[in-house]
């Protein structure tokens, strides 16, 4: 399957710049995920690359060839909508057929075409049903169904899963996942979900503003965020920020009450640390930070807390967590997962800190 490329991909409506000379390489096979805050950009770059809406400057490759300025019915690429936009007049078959009807082809090659592609999304004992008798992941299995038949070189999914309840949402991640690994396709996928782009995508792109802030796998962006943007991103929860001071012995984190030496110079420089929450222990104790609220989920809890200086501290933990509501404890962490963001930019400053003894 082609890749897809985007070179200094600039769209203007009127006078307003919503997407600004955007580079974006999508390799063949490749499962990419566009992601970012709504508004972003993702699905109007997503609608370019399907034709629906045109560039106003810069170029589109599939593969080697310019579509650009192609027609959308040239482009070999299938769309997969929110909306399922099934026929409801329609069988599943007819459904998932109906594209190739439409372009004449035989009904013996259909047929053919109709049961493979039911084989793979498990839709065999369905094909005879109407939309309406489906729930809402088999609707969509039909969707992409019907855009796997006609054996596109791009596949594109515009937030497919949003309209799906939370467990449905799951099984249709792993259903996505195995439909990719099966057929090898290169597929680009839009969500604002950053927990489906962690965990369903070969590479994400990230985007702000209709601007790339950076483009890599999953635990490229989780372990080394170039920004402060990409950092609170991605990861759930969230990542902490806290403000940090530069002392004789090193760096203070007060909400943290820690010191850890940093490998670069940080005087005359304003800047904040970030912490993601996975990476801070809890010890209980008589002063310290307090408990505004815990969630025990089963294995795993969330605490948050509020540090004598007024900051806000979320910590992720496997452990038993036996502390209550008032309860006091101490913060701790591991030097080395301390990241160093300066103040106005938001740009990472690439430090490696040790703890001080």
């Amino acid at each position: 399957m082609p890749g897809v490329i985007l070179r200094n991909v600039v769209k203007s409506f009127g006078e307003t710049d919503v997407i600004h000379g955007v580079d974006i390489d999508v390799q063949e096979g490749e499962f990419c995920v566009l992601v970012g805050p709504s508004g972003c950009g993702k699905s109007t770059i997503l609608r370019m690359i399907a034709g629906l809406e045109n560039a106003t400057d810069g170029v589109i490759l599939i593969g080697s060839e310019d579509v650009t300025k192609t027609d959308p019915a040239d482009r070999g690429v299938a769309m997969v909508f929110q909306t399922y936009a099934l026929y409801p007049h329609m069988t599943v078959a007819e459904n998932i057929g109906f594209g190739l009807r439409m372009n004449g082809i035989p009904k013996s090659v259909i047929q053919q075409k109709v049961s493979e592609t039911s084989r793979v999304l498990k839709l065999e004992p369905l094909l005879d049903r109407k939309p309406k008798s489906l729930s809402g992941g088999q609707r969509q299995r039909v969707a992409i169904g019907r855009a796997i038949i006609r054996d596109p070189k791009v596949f594109l999914f515009d937030e497919p899963l949003s309209n799906l309840d939370a467990e449905l949402r799951v099984k249709m991640r792993v259903e996505l996942s195995r439909l990719h690994k099966e057929i090898g396709a290169t597929m680009i996928y839009v969500t604002h979900d950053q927990v489906e782009a962690m965990t369903m995508a070969d590479r994400i792109v990230v985007l702000r503003d209709g601007r790339v802030e950076q483009i890599g796998t999953p635990m490229d962006l989780y372990s080394n965020p170039h920004n402060r943007f990409v950092a609170s991103f991605i990861g759930s929860p969230s990542m902490n920020f806290f403000t940090a001071e530069v002392s004789a012995i090193g760096l203070n984190i007060p909400a943290i009450s820690q010191n850890i030496k940093p490998d670069i110079d940080l005087q005359n420089m304003l800047f904040e640390v970030g912490i993601r929450p996975e990476h801070l222990k809890l010890v209980p104790s008589k002063v310290g930070a307090q408990v505004d609220l815990i969630e025990k989920l089963g294995g795993l809890t969330y605490v948050y807390l509020e540090a004598l200086n007024g900051e806000k501290i979320v910590v992720s933990t496997h452990e038993i967590c036996n502390l209550r509501l008032g309860d006091f404890a101490k913060v701790s962490c591991n030097p080395s997962q301390v990241l160093v963001f300066e103040k106005h930019t938001g740009k990472r400053m690439y430090a490696s800190p040790t703890a001080l003894s």
